[in-house]
């Protein structure tokens, strides 16, 4: 009998316990929930954006009068100021960029005159000049290194003649051709990005003549630029 009370104790205790645990497992717990972190997202180049550059032009080409006795003289190449804006987009793969750009800029890169005698090839440096490429680059997270190429049109200048004789003849119009260049960019912002960049532009070569003779102007309109420039990058 005494056995029997026991084991209906130990039976009822245990009874008790196993409810008790079972009603606080139940229960809210009273622990702050472990915190949650928002990975940082990896950096995009792709998307559009659009900006403005700044830098420095020097004309690769020649300006040559044309004499009848001695054909094509004298030459003359110049430099100056190039700014203007770009806009284009981006889009991204692995490490690989593909991308399209179009700039306009002013340039004061024609050649401002060469004279053989009594006759003078007379230039206007002032002009302009746009293109139209594509860019293929090399993403390192924030930088880029890319080289780009295409189409390439404007008028900088430097193609009027005058002749004492003869008057003055001017010879300014859009040209097209073709660039190629390269450069590198960095983000330094999610959506301000700095770039350098170098190109060189060929926009054939013109002539401009003051008289039926050919007594006129040649001139080849091939120019270098380097410039530095910021974009806008819309996410």
């Amino acid at each position: 009998m005494r056995n029997l009370l026991i084991g209906l104790l130990t039976g009822t205790a245990a009874l008790a316990l196993a409810a008790s645990a079972g009603h606080a497992a139940d229960m809210p717990s009273r622990y702050a929930p472990a915190p949650v972190y928002d990975a940082m997202p990896a950096f995009t180049w792709t998307g559009f954006y659009a900006g403005v550059n700044a830098g420095y032009g020097w004309s690769t080409g020649t300006s040559r009068y044309y004499d009848p006795a001695f054909g094509y003289v004298g030459g003359n190449s110049n430099g100056g100021f190039v700014g203007g804006g770009q806009a284009g987009y981006n889009w991204q793969t692995g490490m690989f960029v593909l991308g399209a750009e179009t700039d306009i800029q002013y340039a004061s890169v024609g050649n401002k005159g060469s004279a053989y005698g009594s006759r003078y090839y007379a230039g206007d440096s002032d002009g302009y000049y746009g293109t139209l490429r594509a860019r293929l680059g090399f993403a390192f997270d924030r930088a880029l290194i890319f080289g780009t190429g295409g189409f390439a049109y404007g008028d900088v200048g430097g193609n009027n003649a005058a002749d004492p004789f003869l008057g003055y003849h001017k010879g300014n119009s859009t040209n097209g051709g073709w660039t190629l260049g390269g450069g590198v960019e960095y983000a330094v912002t999610n959506t301000i990005t700095a770039k350098v960049e170098g190109s060189y532009i060929n926009l054939d070569t013109r002539g401009n003549y003051a008289s039926a003779a050919y007594q006129g102007a040649r001139r080849d309109t091939e120019f270098g630029v380097v410039k530095a420039g910021l974009n806008y990058k819309f996410n």
